[in-house]
């Protein structure tokens, strides 16, 4: 395993529409070994999710996992690992709700993002095997952040209110206690 660079904001990668990978690929030695880099990375950076673009790999793969004890989000909801290939996305509830966003190629930086609440997200996962799941509030919220990487978005193209786009230190200064939602 090895923890692998992330690339900042800026760098062209990060705003490339990423590839699908084929079956052989998916469950290829080389893709297997790649997830355990991304898992350690985003352990490395403290992240609650990680896309294959933000290490410069334009892939259609992502992370995604909010442990038991995590620091930076103790009060939220804990996930599972998902390990997500070429997904795709149906918004479920239009509604939407808002969350403080950072992101680990972002870094020192968060603003006030407001997504639709729930999701289904279709996707293979490790065997390539199709898989299905429907998150709402915060985890519809970290799933379309991470998901956005593959598509060469960033959350801060989804600030609709530049007013609420702040240096970290500055919003935990300032905003204290006002939901927020870090990668």
């Amino acid at each position: 395993m090895a923890t692998r660079e992330i690339i900042r904001m800026g760098h062209p990668q990060l705003r490339e529409k990423s590839s699908e990978l084929s079956i052989d690929e998916i469950t290829s030695k080389e893709i297997q070994q790649f997830i355990e880099d991304l898992k350690e990375t985003m352990a490395a950076y403290n992240g609650i999710g990680i896309a294959a673009p933000q290490v410069g790999v334009n892939k259609q793969l992502a992370l995604i996992h909010v442990p038991t004890e995590s620091e930076r989000y103790p009060e939220a909801p804990v996930t599972e690992l998902y390990v997500i290939f070429n997904p795709k996305i149906t918004v479920l509830d239009e509604t939407t709700q808002g969350f403080w966003e950072g992101c680990l190629s972002v870094p020192g930086l968060i603003g006030y993002v407001e997504r639709p609440r729930k999701v289904k997200i279709d996707y293979l996962d490790t065997t390539a095997t199709m898989q299905s799941i429907v998150v709402e509030d915060f985890h519809a919220t970290v799933f379309q952040h991470e998901l956005d990487h593959l598509f060469g978005k960033l959350y801060i193209d989804r600030i609709t209110d530049s007013t609420k786009f702040s240096y970290t230190e500055e919003f935990n200064q300032f905003h204290n206690g006002e939901e927020s939602m870090e990668e």
